[in-house]
């Protein structure tokens, strides 16, 4: 928040006026909403760095990944609700990669544009490249059964997401179990990032303040995201882009602001740990939980139950943004370069997508299914 960008919160009631008083104004509230997350995500980012002076560097970061990605959770129950199936699978895409390409490149930049070489637990960073890997088997699965099947996939293809929520669901489990009991020391961050927080002038919150704040700018974030995704997509073809786009990375950088500006705070302070710890958990946490929980609640509140069946751009992108975190992440080292390298992964994928046709964002129907009605999100 050097310098300060809390001025940027008169935007907040400028988005409710505009939002009740101008319902069709839909460039503007986008635009205004947009300027009201970024002061609020960066009181989400101090809050959550000061929770984890309380909490330790592994529980810090799950902390600000579970409220970072509230908003997105809330934004993907409402299309949920409305059956817009195509809209919730393009946002949490866009998440995976937002998180591990554009948060953990902008966060290994700005660290090393101080140091030559920044340092992290490897073990840790390669447990959680081996839950990225599960989180593009678990997109890649589906898709393969959707198009190699034949006709008969589409009544399994339900039971099969039900099955596979699951079992996700269970893994993400059995990772917090070893991230936060078991194995918690590796998650804790390390002794030279104490070393220097200490000549740091830095005033530490109570545990009740930073939580209170936490708790606050997260519901403030929450209803700025479902005011602009409300105008989003009017606004987005106003500029002339597609939904598939505005899906995958407009509103994935907007959900995602405050582990942007969380994860970019403590690099540039060394401490790599949460850094990392944040953007990778981030992304686990969206493949294996969020996407899985919405599966299951899609059998309460939407007019159909939900499958994992993602588009062939979707799959591939996520597989190549896995591939290319894993193998940057898991030395536990970093620099300014693997930062740029990261960021312009993130660019080619946006590049792709923004010139992708729209019907190239929809799941195609499975060979020889004479008489296939796609239904809605196919």
């Amino acid at each position: 928040m050097k310098p300060s960008l809390s001025w940027l919160l008169v935007f907040v009631p400028i988005t409710i006026g505009l939002h009740y008083a101008a319902p069709t104004a839909h460039l503007w509230i986008f635009l205004s909403a947009c300027a009201a997350i970024i002061p609020l995500a960066g009181w989400m980012g101090r809050a959550t760095e000061h929770l984890a002076e309380h909490t330790g560097e592994g529980v810090g970061g799950l902390l600000n990944a579970t409220f970072g990605n509230a908003a997105e959770l809330i934004i993907a129950l409402a299309a949920l609700r409305q059956g817009l199936f195509s809209i919730v699978k393009a946002s949490l895409t866009g998440s995976i990669l937002g998180n591990i390409l554009l948060v953990l490149g902008a966060s290994f930049l700005a660290g090393g544009m101080k140091r030559d070489i920044q340092r992290f637990n490897a073990t840790a960073a390669r447990m959680q490249s081996t839950m990225l890997f599960m989180a593009a088997v678990s997109l890649i699965l589906p898709a393969g059964f959707h198009y190699l099947g034949g006709a008969g996939v589409l009544v399994a293809e339900k039971d099969l997401s039900l099955w596979f929520a699951l079992v996700l669901l269970s893994i993400y489990a059995l990772g917090l179990l070893f991230s936060l009991r078991t194995h918690r020391p590796l998650f804790s961050g390390t002794h030279g990032e104490a070393e220097e927080l200490e000549g740091e002038t830095h005033t530490a919150w109570s545990l009740k303040k930073a939580l209170a704040i936490l708790a606050v700018a997260t519901a403030a974030v929450a209803w700025m995201s479902e005011m602009l995704v409300g105008s989003v997509e009017q606004a987005a073809h106003a500029m002339g882009m597609t939904d598939l786009f505005v899906g995958v990375v407009v509103v994935a950088i907007i959900g995602n602001a405050a582990e942007h500006s969380t994860a970019v705070l403590v690099a540039t302070r060394n401490r790599m740990d949460l850094s990392v710890s944040i953007a990778i958990g981030s992304s686990i946490q969206i493949a294996l939980f969020v996407a899985p929980l919405l599966v299951l609640l899609s059998y309460l509140i939407a007019p159909q139950p939900m499958d994992l069946v993602f588009s062939p751009a979707e799959v591939l992108a996520v597989l190549v943004g896995v591939v290319i975190c894993s193998q940057v992440a898991s030395d536990g080292e970093s620099h300014w370069l693997e930062g740029a390298q990261l960021l312009a992964v993130y660019a080619l994928l946006a590049l792709l997508f923004y010139f992708l046709p729209e019907s190239a964002g929809h799941v195609a129907p499975p060979p020889q299914a004479p008489g296939y009605v796609p239904l809605e999100g196919h």
